[in-house]
Parts: structure tokens; sequence; C-alpha cells
């Protein structure tokens, strides 16, 4: 069963639960992923959705943030709540450890020697770690260790 069919599936199961809270995470997710479909004119894989799911996570940190430099607590439990339902969906997160075996493999296997080799390591590292880590904090490992070489 591809993604799209499970969060479909949990729609369902949300509607006939009368689980609100989790049948209006799963539609945005849904529109999102429909959006983009609807947009590029073809059916996303597992590896898109994931990536659309990612951004969304994301956007929940931000607005979780914001919403407690605000003051707004209230607010921030409802993305604090939706932010659980969406990385339900998420692959396990990479360990900092894991991480750091991945990004010193890549560059012994690149034989990146400065920043200049930046984008190469990014992409194979991209391709090993796609929805199991936050690529800005990723980028961030990589450079500290390119600037060491």
């Amino acid at each position: 069963m591809s993604l799209k069919e499970q969060i479909i599936e949990d729609m369902k199961s949300a509607m006939k639960a009368g689980d609100k809270d989790r049948l209006k995470v799963v539609r945005l997710m849904l529109a999102a992923i429909k959006q983009i479909e609807v947009d590029t004119r073809e059916e996303l894989d597992n590896a898109a959705i994931l990536a659309v799911l990612g951004k969304m996570v994301k956007q929940r940190h931000e607005s979780i943030e914001q919403f407690d430099k605000g003051g707004r607590e209230d607010l921030s439990a409802i993305e604090q709540a939706e932010l659980v339902i969406l990385q339900s969906y998420l692959p396990e997160q990479l360990s900092a450890d894991e991480l750091a075996a991945i990004v010193n493999d890549v560059i012994a296997a690149t034989k990146a020697t400065g920043m200049r080799d930046m984008g190469k390591v990014m992409s194979q590292i991209k391709a090993k770690a796609a929805g199991r880590a936050d690529m800005g904090a990723v980028s961030a490992t990589v450079k500290e260790r390119l600037n060491a070489l």
C-alpha cells in the first residue's frame, strides 16, 4: 500500500471514529498532495509525498515557535497536536550519530576536499537521508565538516 493510499484509509477510519482533529490533519495532507499533483499533472510517489509532509512538519515547527514568542499557547497547542499526527507518517528520524556516519561516509566516498564540493556531498546525502533528517541541520553539519578539511 502506498503512503497516499494509507493516508486515504486513515481519513476513512477517522471519519468512522468521529476523530475530528485527526480528520482535519489528514484532509490537510491530502489537499497538499492533491494540489501538487494538479500543478505538476502527475501522481506523486512515496518520496515526493514524504517531501510534502516534511514541508508541512517544518511549517508547524515554525508556527509553534512564532506562537510561543507571541504568547499564544492556545494556537501553539493546536499546531503541536497537528505536528504529532504529521510526524506519525514520516519515517523514523536519523540520530545524530547515524547522520554523522552518513556525512563522513559520503565525504570519504566523494573525496571532498573543501566547500567547493558541498553540492556533490549534499546531493548524495539527500538521496540517503530523504525524509529522515532535517536537511538544514544536515547542511550545517556538512559545512562544519568540509571547513575542517
